[in-house]
């Protein structure tokens, strides 16, 4: 199995797989799971990461944890299977629910952060361990709301889960400055009250204001303040965690992927991915089965 995610991580998806290819010093990349058929051969580009070195973390997006009823079985299995097809050794999924009555809402949700919630979640996070071989981590979100029923502010909602579960966090630093500006609160006194001490790694992206609202839209540059809170972040850490890059849409020329993803090394301490010379890509790149 590979190990633990480390240094500066992006998340690889196929239009900038060459790019990726093409960039030495990556710590980690993260892939969608449900963009994964591991029945079949993996595309050659990821493949390549994973066999020069680069951990894979598989991210689900449709598992549905706090969905009131249990997670679909055959969605469990491939996320495990995406795990074992990469050797990765911790997978991702998100503290939100995208069904309900056999409908699919098409986007993540935010869970009332009650003690009924957290049963679900617990109970749904314990079916989905049982398949895995690897870790898993769980994401808060980016929301536009909070439901008035709410027992616990974000940071102990979180606390109580992963104590109550044993799972990782994996901690969203553009969603905690979304969730903050959309609520008039203190980006960094909410950071200080999560469970640092239970990070497997984190994200960071892009965003932008529209209709009076900020959106994580991980197809916009990363804001400075953005930056500053993970700046703030590493301060708080006794251990600097895994950062990597999200950008899903609008993906910017190479040498701007690559200066974000310098910026995001210059203040975490960790290495800078960087620029293969012309001709040594890695093999594999521009393939996809």
């Amino acid at each position: 199995m590979a190990s633990r995610p480390t240094g500066t991580g992006v998340g690889w998806r196929p239009e900038i797989a060459s790019v990726l290819a093409g960039t030495a010093g990556l710590g980690f990349c993260e892939v969608i799971a449900e963009s994964l058929d591991p029945a079949a051969d993996l595309p050659a580009p990821l493949r390549s990461q994973a066999a020069g070195g680069t951990t894979v973390i598989p991210h689900g997006v449709h598992l549905s944890l706090g969905g009131t009823e249990p997670v679909d079985p055959a969605r469990v299995t491939h996320l495990a299977a995406c795990a074992a097809a990469v050797d990765a050794p911790i997978v991702s999924e998100h503290v939100a629910f995208v069904r309900a009555g056999g409908r699919e809402a098409g986007h993540l949700l935010p869970l009332p952060r009650t003690r009924d919630a957290l049963d679900v979640l617990a109970a749904n996070i314990a079916r989905t361990r049982t398949e895995l071989d690897a870790e898993l981590a769980v994401e808060p979100i980016a929301a536009l709301f909070d439901w008035p029923e709410d027992e616990f502010t974000e940071a102990e909602f979180l606390t109580r889960l992963l104590d109550r579960t044993g799972a990782l966090l994996l901690l969203d630093v553009a969603n905690v400055h979304a969730n903050a500006v959309n609520r008039g609160r203190d980006a960094r006194a909410d950071l200080d009250a999560m469970p640092l001490d239970r990070i497997a790694y984190c994200h960071v992206a892009g965003g932008a204001r529209h209709d009076g609202y900020y959106h994580d839209t991980h197809t916009d540059p990363m804001p400075a303040p953005v930056l500053d809170l993970l700046a703030h972040l590493v301060q708080r850490c006794p251990t600097v965690p895994p950062v990597m890059l999200e950008r899903d849409g609008r993906h910017p020329p190479a040498a701007a992927l690559r200066a974000e993803l310098a910026a995001i090394a210059a203040v975490t301490g960790h290495p800078a991915p960087h620029e293969l010379p012309a001709g040594s890509e890695r093999p594999g790149v521009g393939s996809r089965r």
